[in-house]
């Protein structure tokens, strides 16, 4: 069985070297602090603030810093809603009494300390959803990049958009830069139309799937509706974006159950299937391998190797 990205003859072309593992894990510090930034700008501004406090128990008074103060003491802004003021102003009396009183003259320390906390543990919660983004937005600028050299006439979808079904046509440059903006991509080739769009929940399989490409033009997408048309299927993906070395055969072994899934709900029906992952190990790269060469996925690449998602992408738009 011909494996269809050329850059992959063995196993070993799947797996994901040290040096890619170091660059993802710099790409992924320096985008949780450009995330970081506006928790440390305004736990500098909550301190120049509460620095007017002469003691912990001014800051009961001080409701121009009330948001940042609950956020010390504790309270995500998800919960804030549950809370009653008297609630709120007992969760902040608490946090005097336990941690700000017995810090003394450092109070205010303390509490930009424990805004910071509670903002952190918020900012990993954001990093471990933006890994995804991240190597969805890597995928999508790449396929943008194939259909503009291959001078394909393509479309996008805006997130904003999708409930009108409201597609537009924009220069290469556009779509690239607001590429975390788009749920969708539509182009042709010859007589072929082809629909591509992420994250869907598809009804025969009944769960959430990654990567989708359908038989379909931007009307025939109809805000999403087209998951209903099994028929238009063309192939599926899963798509991991994790770059831990120690998460990677979690990481296939999950996606690896949702493509067997989605298999065998399309038994009836000629539907391909692709994996691709940013960190791919040395056993799970044999799984893959053997898989390709088997036909029982249709094609792979490794998320760090610029060639592999090339190749990928051009796969992509052939089909």
């Amino acid at each position: 069985m011909a494996i269809h990205n050329g850059c992959i003859s063995s196993a070993d072309d799947l797996i994901t070297t040290r040096e890619q593992t170091r660059a993802g894990f710099i790409e992924a510090a320096l985008e949780k602090n450009r995330k970081a930034l506006p928790y440390i700008e305004d736990a500098k501004t909550l301190k120049a603030c509460a620095s007017k406090a002469k003691s912990p128990w001014d800051l009961l008074t001080m409701t121009n810093i009330r948001q940042g103060v609950l956020t010390a003491s504790g309270l995500s802004d998800k919960s804030l809603k549950y809370f009653s003021d008297t609630d709120k102003m007992d969760a902040i009396k608490k946090m005097i009494e336990e941690f700000l009183v017995p810090a003394g003259n450092g109070f205010v320390d303390e509490l930009v300390y424990r805004y910071l906390l509670i903002r952190g543990d918020s900012l990993g919660g954001s990093m471990r959803n933006l890994t995804g983004t991240i190597a969805e937005m890597k995928l999508k600028r790449k396929l943008l990049s194939v259909l503009s050299l291959q001078q394909k006439k393509y479309c996008i979808l805006q997130k904003q958009n999708k409930a009108a079904n409201r597609w537009t046509s924009v220069s290469y440059e556009d779509a690239f830069s607001m590429v975390d903006e788009i749920c969708a991509i539509s182009w042709s080739v010859g007589e072929k139309n082809r629909v591509l769009f992420f994250n869907a929940i598809i009804p025969l399989v009944q769960k959430n799937v990654d990567i989708c490409l359908y038989q379909g033009t931007p009307s025939s997408y109809d805000a999403g509706k087209i998951v209903i048309c099994d028929e238009k299927a063309v192939m599926f993906g899963e798509l991991k974006g994790g770059i831990d070395p120690a998460g990677a055969d979690e990481h296939w072994k999950t996606a690896n159950t949702s493509l067997t899934r989605i298999r065998t709900a399309f038994r009836d029906y000629k539907l391909k299937t692709s994996f691709v992952g940013a960190a791919i190990e040395k056993n799970m790269a044999g799984e893959i391998f053997e898989q390709l060469e088997n036909g029982i996925l249709s094609n792979a690449a490794n998320l760090t190797y610029n060639e592999h998602l090339t190749n990928y992408c051009e796969w992509l738009v052939r089909l």
